[in-house]
């Protein structure tokens, strides 16, 4: 199991939250309140009754849910990889786009349950425009707080109510990570002119700018439902009886396209988020598993050996090819590797599992 992933995700998440809160909250507020008209008139229109505090309202709880939740589905993804190269019987080998994608859509699905409960209550934070400076107006805030938002949803909803629009989250994360994940693969080999070699910094970051948006393009339909449901009721009468009556309703009055009201300001938050997030994921990976040597690390001196024609040669890489090479050896049937690196400490590599002990 590849533990350094859970946690590598769980920093990345809590990064890109911080990054992207201000935009998401604008973008709540366009999705679910019809006094806001765009983004330039919400920004304006919050800063003028809330301070920049209003971009702020019901962060703490997603800073500490979406950790976990990004935990979960960088975690899932990368174990779901593992599992279905060993599934095949090819280790060695990289992983398909199919796997990829199917991957990608697991662990989207997979976050869902820890997610829910902490999204509903950041929905309802974000929507709640009534300022907490004193005469600023004559409303007064429905929840104090993160954690009395949670209570108080518990406590008129049921447990039940922290679900709220799980259904459509699910529908909106799977098929959104799939493709987040697949797009972030696929830039990162046209980037890498189809190699296996790991990427520079800006071009990870590029890559995971990419992906976020086209993630956000696919998942913005389903996130326009999800946020119409988690706030139905809270401001007067329910007007919807459940997912589907949502989405015909909303159709009906305001059009298919207020399906996508939000989706320019999704993919302008997702692009800077995204960069932060995946630089931060590679990066945290990266050291994690290598330590902090790998940064500058030395070239290796390899011996191939073919033990059935009894020929060698010899060549020199780098760490970052070690992936690629391993897949070449294969590929050619090489039986048995020594690597012997500056120290003169060797390395095996065991071609039946495909990796290097």
């Amino acid at each position: 199991m590849h533990i350094v992933d859970f946690v590598s995700g769980s920093v990345a998440g809590a990064c890109g939250v911080t990054v992207g809160f201000p935009l998401d909250t604008v973008k709540v507020r366009i999705q679910t309140q019809k006094q806001f008209t765009g983004v330039y008139q919400c920004v304006l229109e919050t800063i003028s009754k809330e301070g920049v505090h209003g971009f702020f309202k019901g962060m703490l709880l997603p800073l500490t849910t979406v950790s976990l939740t990004s935990s979960v589905v960088f975690g899932t993804y990368r174990n779901c990889l593992q599992c279905m190269k060993q599934a095949r019987g090819a280790d060695w080998s990289p992983n398909t786009k199919l796997e990829i994608f199917l991957a990608g859509m697991v662990g989207g699905v997979a976050q869902t349950s820890v997610m829910s409960p902490g999204d509903i209550v950041k929905v309802r934070l974000q929507c709640q425009t009534e300022s907490t400076r004193e005469g600023a107006n004559k409303l007064r805030p429905k929840y104090r707080g993160p954690v009395h938002c949670l209570l108080s949803i518990v406590k008129e909803e049921g447990l039940k109510g922290l679900y709220r629009g799980a259904l459509p989250l699910m529908l909106r994360d799977g098929p959104s990570y799939a493709t987040y994940f697949l797009t972030y693969a696929t830039v990162s080999e046209w980037m890498s002119g189809g190699s296996n070699k790991k990427l520079h910094w800006t071009g990870v970051m590029l890559a995971g700018g990419v992906a976020g948006m086209a993630g956000w393009s696919v998942g913005t339909p389903m996130d326009v439902i999800k946020a119409r449901l988690q706030m139905d009721g809270v401001r007067g009468p329910k007007q919807y009886k459940g997912f589907f009556h949502c989405i015909v309703e909303t159709a009906r009055t305001e059009g298919a396209a207020v399906f996508f009201k939000s989706l320019g300001i999704n993919c302008l938050r997702a692009f800077p988020v995204n960069m932060v997030v995946f630089f931060t994921y590679e990066g945290l990976t990266g050291f994690l598993r290598t330590g902090p040597e790998s940064v500058n690390s030395p070239h290796i001196l390899i011996r191939r050996i073919n033990i059935m024609s009894g020929t060698a040669e010899k060549e020199i890489i780098s760490r970052e090819d070690e992936e690629a090479f391993s897949v070449f050896c294969h590929k050619q049937a090489l039986l048995k590797l020594i690597v012997r690196v500056s120290s003169d400490d060797a390395l095996i590599w065991n071609s039946r599992k495909g990796q290097f002990r």
